[in-house]
C-alpha cells in the first residue's frame, strides 16, 4: 500500500488574517458542494489567469443559485517562485472559506500535490484543474452532466474525465512527426498495459464524487506525470463508472513537460503500474486514512 505522509505543516492553511487553521478531511461529511484543486508548481505567471476566470465563473454561478457552495484549494507543489503569494492574494479577495492554499514542504509531483488537496477537500465534488487554464472553466458543467447521465453510482462514486481527443486530428497538424510518434507510443501503451476504453487519460481536468475521490486517491502510488493512468487503472478495478467527456482545450506556453523525457519517464511508469499490481508488489484494499 502506498506510504501517505504529510509533514506537519501541511496539516494547516493560513486564513485571509494569516492565522494558522487546520485543514479538514475528505473523510469527513461534505460542508461545500464542489472544491477545485489547482496543483500549481512555479506558476505566478499563470495561475492569475486560471483563478480569475474560474472564480469569475463560481461567483456568477452562486448569484444565480444560492445555494451552490464551492471552494477553491491551490496547493503549491514546493515552487521556487512567488506562486503561494499570488494564490494567497485571492484567499485575501474572496476569504479563507472560498480560496485556502496548501504549500507543499518539498515537490511531490502533479499527482502528489493533487492527492494532498483532495485530502483536504469539502466537497461533494471534487474537480481537478491545471493552473494553467488551457481547459475552459465553464466546461465543468459539461462534466457534471456527464457525471449525473451515470447515475445510479455504485457506493456514490463515479468519474468524469474532461478529454482532448476530439482535438487529436488538429494537433496532429501542428506536432513534429517525433511527438506524434511519442503520443502514439504512450496511448497504445495505456491501452496495452493498464487502461482500457478511455481515450485521453491525461487531460488535467476531472471531476469525482467524494467517494471515489477518496477510494482512488487513498490507493495512488504514482506522483508525477502518469498518475492519471494509476487512478483510473484503479478506478476501473473497483468498477468504478467512467464518462469521457469532449472539453474546450488551449495549450498554453510554460509547460513543465518535457517532450522526449517525460514520456520516457511515463513510459516507465506504466510499466510499472502494470508489473507491481500483476506482481502483487501493490495491492487494492478498501479506503484508508491518511497517517
Amino acid at each position: 500500500m502506498p506510504h501517505l505522509h504529510q509533514y506537519e505543516e501541511e496539516k494547516f492553511f493560513l486564513n485571509a488574517r494569516g492565522q494558522k487553521e487546520t485543514l479538514p478531511s475528505i473523510w469527513d461529511s461534505p460542508t461545500k458542494q464542489l472544491s477545485v484543486v489547482v496543483p500549481s508548481y512555479n506558476e505566478e505567471k499563470r495561475l492569475p489567469v486560471m483563478m480569475d476566470e474560474a472564480l469569475g465563473y463560481l461567483e456568477e454561478r452562486q448569484k444565480q443559485d444560492p445555494t451552490f457552495t464551492y471552494e477553491v484549494i491551490v496547493v503549491d507543489d514546493g515552487s521556487k517562485d512567488q506562486t503561494s503569494k499570488v494564490a494567497f492574494k485571492y484567499c485575501q479577495k474572496y476569504g479563507s472559506d472560498k480560496v485556502r492554499v496548501i504549500t507543499l514542504v518539498k515537490n511531490r509531483g502533479k499527482g502528489g500535490a493533487i492527492r494532498m488537496g483532495i485530502f483536504s477537500s469539502r466537497g461533494e465534488k471534487i474537480l481537478m484543474a491545471d493552473a494553467d487554464g488551457a481547459t475552459k472553466f465553464p466546461d465543468v458543467e459539461k462534466l457534471e452532466k456527464g457525471l449525473n447521465d451515470l447515475q445510479p453510482w455504485p457506493d456514490q462514486m463515479a468519474i468524469a474525465c474532461g478529454s482532448r481527443a476530439h482535438l487529436e486530428k488538429e494537433s496532429i497538424a501542428q506536432r513534429s512527426y517525433f511527438r506524434t510518434l511519442l503520443m502514439y507510443g504512450f496511448h497504445f501503451l495505456v491501452w496495452f498495459l493498464c487502461v482500457k476504453g478511455i481515450r485521453d487519460t491525461q487531460c488535467g481536468f476531472k471531476l469525482l464524487t467524494r467517494e471515489a475521490a477518496s477510494r482512488t486517491f487513498s490507493s495512488l502510488h504514482i506522483e508525477r506525470w502518469a498518475f492519471d493512468v494509476e487512478l483510473l487503472y484503479i478506478a476501473q478495478f473497483f468498477k468504478i463508472p467512467i464518462a469521457e467527456i469532449a472539453v474546450n482545450w488551449t495549450e498554453i506556453e510554460g509547460s513543465k513537460l518535457v517532450p522526449f523525457w517525460s514520456w520516457l519517464q511515463m513510459g516507465k511508469d506504466l510499466l510499472f503500474i502494470r508489473l507491481r499490481y500483476l506482481t502483487g508488489a501493490w495491492r487494492l484494499e478498501q479506503t484508508r486514512k491518511m497517517n
